[in-house]
């Protein structure tokens, strides 16, 4: 979800809100806690192709509110869903029963294909057999919900996309697929604006991640105060409750002269130490880092920068959350994020 997918689309590991529908909106008002105050609200997203992915899922997956697991693609040649999926879900929980979503994207190869979102946008009946396609199959794989990914788009398209999106959760809603939700990036308010893409979804997930990302120089992927700032512009386009919170809960590895790696925590963590270069805290962005005598530069997240992150988004009126993705956390997220 976003250029987390750039290693196998990182959006990233644990998606986080609980969907119901009450009478004000799509969301309830979320638990409360011992002091009356609402509680964090988290789903999970896999990566269905990883083994800790689906490990993390059978081992936690009870203490989230829904696992996004399923994988819908739209094909670029056809402008159609490729279904069935390349990767079955086939993934349960050991313990509760949170809601089962499938994601809806563009994401194939090497990143996000436009051109198929354009052709549908612009092709009323291929448009209604792709929405039609994907709502049969979200519902008969009893899908709870979709998120809808379609990125790199340019403000110019903003018709298109939003065409396309209205279709898909229409369907969707008719076969009782109840809760549509667009993944957006964090900045680009000009071809992903919220207060329009809520006219035809019933919520956004703002992808709050990927500010230093596998091209860019080495830092933190998301900076506190730049996840407040970002989500503060979208909070004023349209109020904060039917926005989501998503974080990181991976890392990046970048070398001299070679590819950046997208890695787990635990990676992060195995490779510092095997650079004797330990992961220390960087007292501006919380991240934790490591910079070898070679150059090699770690930044990953932890339980503790999360931790930070979900009570700045909590300080904008935001209660739902997304970390992308299950099975690169720090393990100690389960003791003291999601709880």
């Amino acid at each position: 979800m976003c250029r987390g997918y750039r290693r196998m689309h990182p959006i990233f590991r644990i998606l986080v809100f609980f969907l119901s529908l009450a009478s004000t909106g799509p969301f309830s008002a979320g638990a409360q806690g011992r002091t009356g105050s609402p509680r964090p609200e988290f789903w999970g997203f896999t990566g269905p192709w990883e083994t800790n992915s689906t490990r993390s899922v059978r081992d936690h997956g009870g203490a989230l509110s829904a696992v996004i697991n399923g994988w819908i693609t739209i094909d670029s040649a056809s402008a159609q869903p490729v279904i069935p999926s390349p990767y079955p879900d086939t993934v349960r929980p050991r313990n509760g029963t949170p809601d089962r979503m499938a994601i809806v994207t563009s994401w194939h190869g090497e990143g996000f294909h436009v051109q198929p979102i354009r052709r549908l946008g612009r092709d009323p009946q291929r448009l209604a057999s792709a929405a039609g396609a994907i709502a049969r199959y979200s519902a008969a794989m009893r899908y709870s919900g979709l998120v809808l990914d379609f990125e790199d788009l340019k403000p110019a398209d903003l018709p298109v996309l939003l065409r396309v999106s209205r279709a898909i959760t229409d369907s969707a809603h008719a076969h009782r697929v109840r809760t549509i939700a667009m993944a957006i990036p964090a900045t680009d308010t000009a071809a992903y604006p919220v207060r329009a893409l809520l006219g035809v979804v019933d919520a956004v997930i703002v992808m709050l991640y990927d500010q230093h990302w596998a091209e860019s120089e080495p830092g933190p992927i998301a900076d506190p105060s730049w996840v407040k700032s970002s989500l503060a512009l979208r909070v004023a386009e349209a109020g904060p409750g039917r926005i989501i919170a998503a974080l990181p809960a991976y890392g990046y590895r970048w070398r001299k002269g070679r590819p950046t790696d997208s890695i787990s925590f635990e990676e992060a963590t195995r490779m510092a130490s095997a650079a004797r270069a330990p992961l220390q805290r960087d007292a501006t962005s919380q991240f934790l880092r490591s910079r070898a005598r070679n150059g090699a530069e770690i930044w990953v997240s932890d339980a503790t920068l999360l931790g930070t992150l979900v009570t700045e988004s909590q300080a904008l009126g935001v209660n739902r959350f997304a970390i992308w993705r299950l099975g690169q956390e720090d393990p100690a997220v389960w003791r003291s994020v999601i709880r």
